[in-house]
């Protein structure tokens, strides 16, 4: 899936969300989708969890 579909997709359902829901819903499908990037970034291996956190890998 490229960015532009991702795009569009993400669009449909923060409008549906908004439709159904208000405002609201349209902060929390944000923070839901925020929330499932960043974990699906960590388990791909493309964002290391602890230097986001300040730990070293030394410790």
């Amino acid at each position: 899936m490229n960015a532009t579909q991702t795009g569009l997709l993400a669009g449909l359902i923060l409008g549906a969300a908004g439709y159904i829901g208000g405002f609201g819903a349209i902060l929390v499908a944000l923070l839901v989708g925020a929330l499932g990037l960043v974990a699906g970034r960590v388990l791909d291996g493309e964002l290391d969890i602890n230097a986001v956190l300040g730990r070293g890998r030394d410790r």
